[in-house]
């Protein structure tokens, strides 16, 4: 099991957090999905064939631009 950090600054409100979670939490591979208003990032537990790439994928899908690809991983 993987953990991604990414940094998603046009994350502002209740809305945005709910549009995320639930683009990504589906995705096959994902354990959790959690998105911080405050910090404006998004950390995403998932098995380790998925790829940050498919992350942002979901992410910029959704109208949310990724600007700095380069995740933390832990």
């Amino acid at each position: 099991m993987a953990s991604t950090t990414l940094s998603v600054p046009e994350i502002h409100c209740g809305h945005c957090k709910s549009a995320i979670e639930g683009a990504v939490g589906p995705i096959d591979g994902v354990r959790t999905v959690e998105v911080d208003v405050d910090t404006r990032s998004v950390r995403v537990e998932h098995d380790d064939a998925m790829t940050v790439h498919a992350l942002v994928d979901v992410i910029e899908d959704q109208g949310y631009d990724v600007p700095d690809q380069e995740a933390l991983a832990g």
